[in-house]
């Protein structure tokens, strides 16, 4: 049990080290998901250049900076659950085969990793999203005060079910996590593999061969799979956890009516919105979370 409590504060540490680098590019790749056009609330930022301009010349730090309490509990306790999670159906799989896991287990495990997680931390998110679409005299409600005031208002005002939108998504997405650690687990074989044959010391093995560069290439890698083939998911469940309008009617019923709205006013293109404020956040902020999960690691053993 120690092992996986280990592997639980490393992920929490690199949770929270990702978000503080990265947080203003979330703002904008959330505002670009959530604009369909046929919204007047939110302003039409040309890119993501324009975006971050925009939301700091016209709000502020305070606005690229918004819903970062819930981003920061969310992705520290997501990380840290998830590594823990995972570890454990790991170690779980290999201790019921005695060999050494493939592509097919290491899927199995990263899936049912992200499902524990997804019913544990939508809530999270969902008040993440509100706070960040939040703008400046641009809605008819009283803005929420913070992540308690947001999550407090939600309750009272649509009851719990609220904090569980976008939960069908979420769990679409825990394709996204398997893909990816399946993919820097299998990039993780290869290098250790290939660097054992060059290696002449014997008394170096197994991922003691692997670097920081390493670390960072490889969760760059396994981030740009897994993004390109389930960010439509992340789309869906950006729209339909907005807030609703001041009479109380949502935009979308569901995320079936989400998808095909988006499709019928967008097409394709309208389910990739936001892409490349994503990967520009995304692809390094694994990097980091990969580098640190594994140093802080190496740290405890």
């Amino acid at each position: 049990m120690q092992w996986q409590w280990e592997n639980a504060t490393a992920g929490a540490i690199a949770g929270f080290t990702t978000v503080a680098a990265l947080h203003p590019l979330d703002v904008v790749r959330t505002r670009f998901q959530v604009n369909d056009g046929r919204l007047t609330r939110f302003p039409l930022y040309t890119n993501t250049a324009n975006a971050l301009y925009t939301i700091a010349r016209t709000e502020g730090l305070r606005g690229l900076y918004s819903g970062f309490f819930p981003a920061v509990l969310g992705s520290s306790l997501s990380w840290g659950l998830y590594f823990f999670f995972y570890s454990r159906a790991k170690h779980r799989y290999q201790k019921d085969t005695g060999e050494q896991l493939g592509p097919g287990l290491h899927l199995a495990s990263a899936a049912e990793a992200g499902t524990l997680v997804c019913l544990f931390t939508n809530p999270v998110w969902l008040v993440k999203t509100r706070l960040q679409l939040q703008v400046p005299g641009s809605a008819a409600h009283q803005p929420y005060s913070g992540f308690f005031d947001a999550s407090r208002t939600i309750f009272r005002d649509e009851g719990w079910r609220a904090l569980y939108k976008g939960l069908g998504p979420g769990l679409l997405l825990v394709s996204h996590g398997a893909i990816q650690f399946t993919a820097y687990e299998e990039a993780r074989k290869f290098v250790i593999k290939s660097r054992n044959k060059q290696c002449n010391d014997g008394n170096i093995h197994g991922d003691e061969v692997l670097t920081s560069a390493d670390y960072v290439a490889m969760g760059a890698f396994s981030k740009i799979f897994a993004a390109l083939s389930t960010y439509p998911y992340q789309v869906i469940r950006a729209r339909v956890q907005q807030r609703p309008n001041s009479e109380g009617v949502p935009k979308y019923r569901d995320s079936y009516h989400a998808l095909t709205e988006t499709l019928r006013f967008e097409g394709i293109r309208g389910l990739y919105k936001g892409i490349v404020p994503n990967l520009l956040r995304n692809v390094p902020a694994s990097s980091i979370t990969f580098l640190v999960y594994e140093n802080v690691l190496k740290f405890f053993k």
